[in-house]
């Protein structure tokens, strides 16, 4: 046997085998390369954190053809022009929360949260399975875009204050930055409610430009330093018990996709959302300990303010349902299921809280 013929006939044999075996993926899908700009900075790792995860997953999955480039605030467009740049098509996706613009439409919030709604795993339970997906489709075509859930920070703080919030007449001219419905809500018990991105919010309190200030949680608070400023630490932060972070595609480029790079976004998008909320669970308890250790009083919401909140939140609900009908329909269904998760959660979730809590309290240390 000619042996030159042999090893030659052998490598074309391996070459043809090794062709069998490569993806079918990595033969025949094209490399396509998108901008993701976000509303987060870069030193909140959690949040931040959870965006390039998802875009370094889509390369993964895909064997590098299909990758998205994150990119912090002001690096594409600001902070809170995450939807209009991807609604427009001047970048493909985005990385925001919806209720930073309830100003084109207040059921976008509903694509996060909205006050005294569902936590992380009841806001994930409506979405993919109550119906929640299939009627805020509609809102975010109007918008130009198509909505995947990629994160959630679980329930949040009540914020940051220079003096004590003791009644509703404590909350009376204060300049408060909050986001979304919450704004609204806020401003019919007299506050004067501001929006402003999380690079812009620490030098606006230090300056005095607001008396106070919410974010998410101990962890990114605490990397924002609004301890340096502010004293006053409340709990808990009744309009985002569980707010959704979402990426935002442009519907044209979203249909341009391939099937399996459909696939691959939403499934590195599905990992982002227990990837979130597992960093805040694990990272905000040892730095709560730290800002009590520095000096940061904790303070729980009077009832008296939380009783006030919820009756305006109420208010605004049926304000905003009888001039938007759309709004009306969806939180009509919404708050259905919520009810339903309300009933439930008392029954097992909470009562096992704190049930927890009192067996914890009679155990002699």
């Amino acid at each position: 046997m000619d042996r030159r013929r042999f090893v030659a006939g052998g490598a074309a044999a391996g070459a043809a085998v090794a062709a069998v075996a490569a993806p079918a993926l990595a033969q025949t899908a094209p490399r396509i390369r998108w901008r993701c700009p976000g509303s987060f900075p870069k030193s909140l790792d959690a949040l931040w954190g959870t965006h390039e995860h998802i875009c370094r997953r889509v390369s993964e999955i895909t064997d590098g053809a299909f990758q998205i480039q994150p990119f912090a605030p002001g690096e594409v467009v600001p902070a809170l022009q995450v939807l209009d740049a991807a609604g427009s098509g001047s970048v493909e996706i985005g990385w925001t929360a919806p209720y930073y613009y309830t100003g084109k439409d207040p059921s976008l919030a509903l694509g996060s949260c909205i006050p005294f709604g569902l936590n992380a795993r009841q806001q994930f339970a409506w979405w993919h399975d109550g119906g929640g997906k299939d009627l805020m489709a509609p809102v975010f075509a109007d918008q130009g875009v198509r909505c995947i859930l990629g994160g959630n920070t679980g329930a949040q703080m009540g914020g940051w204050f220079r003096k004590e919030i003791k009644s509703v007449e404590d909350l009376r001219g204060l300049k408060f930055r909050i986001a979304g419905l919450a704004g609204d809500v806020l401003q019919k018990l007299g506050v004067i409610a501001q929006q402003l991105g999380g690079p812009d919010i620490y030098p606006a309190l230090e300056r005095g430009v607001i008396d106070g200030a919410e974010w998410v949680g101990p962890y990114d608070d605490e990397k924002l330093g609004f301890q340096r400023v502010a004293q006053y630490y409340y709990f808990p932060g009744w309009w985002e018990p569980g707010p959704s972070i979402v990426m935002l595609v442009n519907q044209r480029a979203w249909e341009g996709l391939p099937p399996q790079y459909k696939a691959a976004l939403e499934t590195a998008c599905g990992e982002g959302y227990s990837f979130m909320t597992g960093r805040y669970d694990a990272l905000n308890p040892p730095a709560m300990r730290r800002l009590i250790a520095s000096g940061t009083q904790l303070r729980q919401w009077p009832r008296d303010v939380i009783a006030a909140c919820y009756r305006a939140t109420q208010e605004l609900y049926a304000e905003i349902g009888a001039r938007n009908a759309r709004f009306k329909e969806i939180h009509a269904q919404w708050d259905r299921f919520r009810l339903d998760q309300q009933t439930w959660f008392r029954v097992v979730e909470d009562s096992f809280a704190n049930s927890m809590a009192v067996a914890q309290a009679q155990q002699p240390r």
